[in-house]
C-alpha cells in the first residue's frame, strides 16, 4: 500500500470541500435564474494555448499567486451570491446548476497554487502561503455559513428529489450533507466561534506542513568516501551528486527524505550511520526549536474536537466518517484490529530470522529499528537468493512507463504520445508532457504530466492531482493529470534504476492518474471521491507490474536489453509476501494512532509523545518497527484534513483491492480478461462518486469484498467463521 496524498484531494480538504472543479462562462439568465458572471472569470490565471488551454506555469510567479488567490476568491463569492440572492424559488437548475459552474478562475490559480506547495516550494512562498490559509479557510467558511444559499438546498434536498436523475439525487445529497457537517445549521454565535476555529486551523496546517519541510531540507548526513561500504554504485553516485549541489564536492550526500533514507538503511554497512540517519527522518517535527510540531499537534486535536462538539458530534472522527464508507470509528477500528494480530505475529518471525542471521555474521548484537531494512534485505538474499540490486536493471523508468501505457491501453483504451508543442509549459525542466487519446476514435481524453525526480523544496513521497478535471456541465474539456514522484536523479548519462517498492509506487500512482482520465461524470463536485474508497484504484493496478505481459515486453536489463529471467520472476512472486510484517505493521500503528488521536479527549493528551509511547505499547508494538508516520510528521492528518481520522482507508481500499484482484486472478486472461476490464472501467473508475461505491462494486463483482482475501494476499492465516 503507498500511503501517498493525491495532491487535488489535499487541495480539496484545504478549501473544506468547496468545489474543486472547472466552468465555463455563465450564460447570461433571466427571471428565475441567476444574474450572468463576469466575464472576468475566463481570465484570471487564464488556461491559454492547445488542448482547450493549459497552465502557464511559465509565466506565473508567487507573486501571482497571492493576487489572483485574492482575486478569484472575491470573484468566487460574487458568484455564490448571485446564486444565493435569487427570489425564485429554489430548483436544481437554478441552485445546483451554477453552484457546480462556479469557481473555476479559483480551481485554476490552486493549480498553481499547488505546485509551489509541493513541486516548487521556497522560503519566500511558504510566507505567501501563511498569508493566504487563513483567507482560504474564511472564504471556505463564509460559503457554509451563507444562510440564503443552504436555504435553497435544504428545500431542494427536503422537497423536490423525487424527479431527479439517480446522479442528481447524489449530488443533492452530497452538498447537503457537506453543508451540515460544516456548520450550515448553527446558530449565529456558533458560527462565529466556528469560523475563528477554521481560521486557526488553516495558519497551524501550514506551520505543521513547512515545520516537517524544513527538516527534512535541514538534516542532511554527508559521508567520507570511507563510509560508502556495502551502498550500491546508483546510490553512491546520486549522493554524490546531491553533495556536489550543496557545495560539498568530496562528500556524499544522504538526504532527509524516504527516497534517500530508506535504500541507505537496507546497504549501508555503517551501523552507526543507520542510526543517526533512521534518527533524523522519524524525528522530523520532533527536534525542538522553531520547527518543531508537539504543541502545534495539541493544539489542532483541541480545536478540531471544540468545532465537531459545536456540530453535536461526540468526538472528530465519529464527524469525519459519518459520510465514508466506515461510517463510525468502530468499524474502521475493527478492521485495523483484524489484521494488527496476524500482523505482529509475523513481525516475530521475521524478527528472529534477522537475529539469527545477525548473530551468525555481526556477533552478539539486538536488532534495532535502524536494522530492521539492513536484515531484512540479507534474510530476503539467503532465504531466496534474492537482493534489491539484482531486480533494479530490470526496472528502467522509462521501460516502466511504456509497461504502465501498455497496461492502460489493454484496459481502457488510452494511447500516450509524447508531447513535442513547444507550447506546453512546465514548472520544472524535468517535467515531461503526454497527449493521451482514445486508441479507437483518437479522440482526445486529457494530457499527462510527470515530474519524477526529487529537489529541494519538493516535498516528499509520491501523488497524483490534477490541474483540470473532467465534467460534462463544464463543457467536458480535457483532464490535465500530474504524477509526481522522488526518484533520485541519476548522474548524468546514467538510467534511472528503481526498487520493486519504488516500481509498485510508480504504478500505484498512475492508478490514480488513470482514475482521473477515466472520468465520466456530469457534475464536478462528484469527482470528490470518498476517502476509504479512492485509494484503491491506484492499489489495483500496483497488480499489473507482476503480469506476464509487463514483466516480458517492459522489464528488460537497462544494458543487454533481455527480458527479466524466468528463474529470477519465480523468485520474485515467491517472495512477495515476505517481509509482510514489517510492511502491515508500521502501517497500521499509523492507522490506529490516527483514530486514537480523534477519539480521545484532547485534554487528556498532555505530552504528545509520551501519548503517542502509551498507545503503542498498549498495543504491543515491537521496538524494531516504528510508525509509518510518527506523529510529529504524519501530514496525512496534520497539515490538513484529507486523511485526519481516515488514514484507515488504505486499508479498508485494499481489503477491495485483494478482492478485485483474486476475481482476475481466477479469470480467463486473467489480469487482461476483457469482460472483467469492461465493468472495471464502467462500474469502478468512470463513475468517481456518483455512485454509491458499495454498489459500484457490487455490480462489479457481484458480491461484497471481505477481509479474507487481504489476509490471503498478505500470507496471514484466514480463520474460518471469523
Amino acid at each position: 500500500m503507498k500511503k501517498l496524498v493525491s495532491l487535488s484531494l489535499v487541495l480539496c480538504s484545504v478549501l473544506l470541500f468547496v468545489n474543486c472543479k472547472s466552468q465555463k462562462e455563465e450564460q447570461q439568465q433571466q427571471n428565475s435564474k441567476p444574474k450572468p458572471m463576469t466575464d472576468s472569470t475566463d481570465k484570471i490565471a487564464a488556461f491559454t494555448g492547445p488542448f482547450e488551454g493549459v497552465p502557464q506555469f511559465e509565466n506565473f510567479s508567487i507573486e501571482d499567486v497571492k493576487n489572483l488567490m485574492r482575486e478569484a476568491i472575491d470573484l468566487k463569492m460574487k458568484q455564490i451570491d448571485s446564486i444565493a440572492q435569487q427570489k425564485s424559488t429554489p430548483t436544481f437548475e437554478n441552485t445546483f446548476v451554477p453552484y457546480e459552474k462556479s469557481g473555476a478562475a479559483l480551481d485554476r490559480v490552486f493549480s498553481y497554487y499547488g505546485v509551489y506547495s509541493s513541486n516548487e516550494s521556497s522560503e519566500k512562498f511558504r510566507k505567501v502561503q501563511e498569508k493566504l490559509a487563513p483567507e482560504i479557510a474564511e472564504y471556505s467558511t463564509k460559503i457554509y455559513q451563507n444562510k440564503a444559499l443552504f436555504d435553497r438546498i435544504k428545500h431542494i434536498y427536503k422537497n423536490d428529489t423525487a424527479s431527479l436523475k439517480s446522479n442528481q439525487k447524489r449530488l443533492v445529497k452530497q452538498i447537503y450533507t457537506e453543508f451540515q457537517m460544516r456548520g450550515a445549521n448553527l446558530d449565529s454565535v456558533a458560527k462565529k466561534r466556528y469560523a475563528e476555529i477554521q481560521q486557526k486551523l488553516s495558519k497551524l496546517y501550514t506551520q505543521f506542513s513547512n515545520n516537517v519541510l524544513a527538516d527534512e531540507e535541514g538534516y542532511i548526513t554527508y559521508l567520507n568516501s570511507d563510509q560508502l561500504s556495502g551502498l550500491p554504485e546508483s546510490l553512491k553516485k546520486s549522493a554524490a551528486k546531491v553533495a556536489k549541489e550543496n557545495g560539498k564536492l568530496d562528500k556524499y550526500a544522504i538526504t532527509n527524505t524516504r527516497s534517500s533514507m530508506d535504500p541507505f538503511l537496507t546497504y549501508s554497512d555503517e551501523r552507526a550511520l543507520r542510526k543517526k540517519v533512521w534518527q533524523n527522518y522519524y524525528s522530523r517535527g520532533n527536534n525542538g526549536g522553531e520547527h518543531d510540531n508537539n504543541s502545534i499537534i495539541k493544539r489542532i486535536l483541541k480545536l478540531r474536537d471544540e468545532r465537531v462538539e459545536l456540530l453535536g458530534y461526540e468526538n472528530y472522527a465519529s464527524w469525519r466518517l459519518s459520510n465514508r464508507m466506515a461510517k463510525n470509528p468502530e468499524k474502521a477500528m475493527d478492521l485495523l484490529m483484524k489484521v494488527w494480530k496476524p500482523a505482529l505475529a509475523r513481525v516475530k518471525e521475521e524478527v528472529a530470522d534477522m537475529q539469527k542471521l545477525a548473530n551468525s555474521e555481526d556477533g552478539d548484537i539486538e536488532i534495532k529499528a535502524w536494522d530492521y531494512r539492513y536484515y531484512m534485505e540479507k534474510v530476503r538474499e539467503k532465504r531466496y537468493q534474492l537482493n534489491s540490486e539484482q531486480i533494479k536493471p530490470y526496472l528502467q523508468l522509462k521501460n516502466l512507463r511504456k509497461g504502465m501505457f501498455d497496461v492502460a491501453g489493454k484496459l481502457f483504451g488510452f494511447k500516450f504520445r509524447p508531447i513535442t508543442e513547444k507550447d506546453i509549459p512546465v514548472f520544472n525542466e524535468n517535467v515531461k508532457v503526454w497527449k493521451v487519446t482514445d486508441k479507437k476514435s483518437d479522440s482526445l481524453i486529457g494530457l499527462w504530466y510527470l515530474d519524477p525526480y526529487a529537489r529541494k523544496g519538493k516535498r516528499s513521497g509520491a501523488w497524483a492531482t490534477t490541474y483540470r478535471s473532467y465534467a460534462k456541465l463544464t463543457g467536458g474539456k480535457p483532464v490535465l493529470a500530474s504524477n509526481n514522484s522522488n526518484f533520485i536523479e541519476p548522474a548524468k548519462g546514467d538510467p534511472v534504476l528503481l526498487s520493486w517498492a519504488d516500481a509498485e509506487t510508480f504504478f500505484h500512482e498512475f492508478g490514480h492518474a488513470l482514475h482521473f482520465l477515466s472520468s465520466d461524470i456530469t457534475y464536478p463536485t462528484l469527482d470528490n471521491g470518498l476517502r476509504d474508497y479512492t485509494e484503491f484504484q491506484s492499489q489495483l493496478l500496483e497488480r499489473w507490474l507482476l503480469t506476464d505481459n509487463v514483466i516480458d515486453n517492459y522489464l528488460k536489463h537497462y544494458k543487454t536489453g533481455k527480458p527479466m529471467p524466468d528463474e529470477l520472476v519465480k523468485k520474485i512472486k515467491k517472495s512477495a509476501t515476505f517481509n509482510q510484517g514489517f510492511g502491515t505493521t508500521e502501517y497500521l500503528a499509523s492507522a490506529i494512532m490516527d483514530l486514537k488521536y480523534h477519539t480521545t479527549d484532547p485534554s487528556k493528551i498532555k505530552d504528545v509523545q509520551q501519548f503517542e509511547k502509551e498507545q503503542l505499547d498498549k498495543l504491543n508494538m515491537p521496538d524494531e518497527i516504528p510508525m509509518r508516520h510518527r506523529t510529529t510528521q504524519f501530514g496525512h492528518i496534520f497539515s490538513g484534513e484529507g486523511y485526519s481520522a481516515g488514514y484507515y482507508g488504505y486499508l479498508w481500499s485494499e481489503v477491495l483491492t485483494a478482492d478485485a484482484a483474486e476475481a482476475f486472478a481466477n479469470a480467463p486472461n486473467g489480469f487482461y480478461n476483457k469482460e472483467l476490464a469492461r465493468k472495471l472501467k464502467k462500474y469502478l473508475f468512470a463513475p468517481r462518486n456518483a455512485i454509491d461505491p458499495e454498489k459500484a462494486y457490487r455490480k462489479f463483482r457481484g458480491s461484497d469484498a471481505k477481509v479474507d482475501a487481504l489476509l490471503r494476499d498478505r500470507g496471514f492465516p484466514v480463520k474460518k467463521n471469523d
